[in-house]
């Protein structure tokens, strides 16, 4: 037997919930092109996404620790994988479609700069006076106009649905001109993909900063959600030591915001009577998230990672120095537009020079921003 697109899409009706969107209702893409014959328009979305430039140098872009630092620590690409990975199974739980969760977290990190966080926020302060920057809507501005593997389009001619929730993480956001204005809330899919976003890096950064000896794990303890992980653990498996003690514990963490959050959000939508995608933007607020109880236990989390982690002399010291390379570099090409790649010179010449110069150097990796900031100001390094 092949599984035909038709046949996918019969499958989605019968099977998902009536909240979930369907392959079937996408409003389509900005570029007509035939449908695919095998694969519903999120699966070819999904595929298109795996294979273009910006997806491939998430391996080599920071989530925390600069690559250089060591490979045990997640990059942008693990955190992307991982974010993809909480969301289809909260999907699978809650009835919603897995396709389109899934290319909404394969995209959701392409607009990231060098350096992270770092990065976004040195970029922002120097495009200030051009509209500034937000890795949301410039990773919207990647698929739609920077990655060129089509003859007849610029982009990747994404549908509808996963552009929007580049553009649209959260309910009240500004969106462009193109998406439904005013107080529209994502899909839900899209919601997932948010918070499975902070679900993520809240728990990965758990097991990096341990690795790193930021903190130990008595301090982690401090942490209520934490502490009663560790003892049960010791409860479930007395043998356990070292880091299989922690990895136990922090998927004991994790697994326990997985089953709130879908426990949570399930309840709020049968209170609300939110029955179709339709409901669910027109109720114009997020619906996915925590109970109660458990957003105080996320929350109480964030201020130790934030305290203890974020605000660490280690990582402190890699953010500045990310912010001076990312400042030397677009300070020098703008001032010097002739050093640029030629076809980038072409670019600015098309975009105008500051927004050109902000496409190249967030195009980067950190090593590649890394070595051009040598090439440009180490008088020692070969050019």
């Amino acid at each position: 037997m092949v599984v035909t697109r038709q046949e996918l899409e019969r499958r989605e009706e019968q099977h998902l919930a009536p909240f979930a969107m369907r392959s079937s209702s996408s409003r389509g893409r900005r570029h007509p092109e035939e449908e695919d014959p095998f694969r519903t328009i999120f699966q070819r979305d999904r595929d298109r996404i795996t294979h273009c430039a910006a997806f491939r140098r998430l391996e080599y872009k920071t989530q925390v620790f600069v690559n250089q630092e060591g490979d045990y620590y997640r990059t942008r690409l693990t955190h992307t994988m991982e974010v993809a990975q909480i969301a289809r199974s909260i999907a699978r739980m809650m009835g919603l479609n897995e396709d389109l969760v899934e290319s909404v977290s394969l995209s959701h990190d392409l607009g990231h700069t060098p350096f992270g966080h770092s990065g976004e926020s040195a970029m922002d302060a120097l495009m200030r006076g051009q509209g500034g920057f937000n890795h949301n809507l410039h990773g919207l501005r990647i698929v739609d106009v920077l990655e060129r593997r089509y003859p007849r389009f610029p982009g990747l001619n994404l549908s509808y649905e996963v552009r929007e929730a580049l553009a649209r993480h959260a309910a009240g956001v500004p969106v462009p001109e193109g998406f439904d204005q005013g107080s529209v809330a994502p899909l839900l899919e899209a919601q997932v993909v948010d918070v499975s976003d902070r679900i993520a890096y809240t728990h990965h950064d758990i097991d990096d900063a341990l690795t790193a000896g930021i903190f130990e794990e008595r301090e982690l303890r401090e942490v209520g959600v934490i502490d009663r992980a560790f003892q049960e653990v010791a409860r479930r498996e007395p043998a356990a030591t070292g880091k299989v003690r922690w990895y136990q514990a922090i998927t004991i963490v994790l697994s326990q915001a997985i089953r709130d959050l879908v426990k949570a959000t399930v309840a709020r939508l049968r209170e609300r009577g939110i029955d179709a995608p339709e409901a669910v933007r027109a109720f114009g607020k997020t619906v996915v998230g925590f109970s109660e109880g458990m957003q105080r236990e996320q929350d109480e989390l964030g201020d130790f990672l934030l305290r203890t982690y974020y605000r660490h002399y280690r990582v402190i010291r890699m953010a500045r120095k990310a912010r001076r390379v990312i400042e030397g570099l677009f300070r020098e090409y703008a001032a010097n537009p002739d050093e640029l790649p030629p076809h980038f010179q072409k670019w600015v010449g098309e975009v105008g020079l500051e927004r050109g110069v902000c496409d190249y150097i967030s195009g980067m990796t950190d090593r590649q921003a890394q070595s051009e900031y040598a090439k440009l100001f180490d008088p020692t390094e070969r050019v």
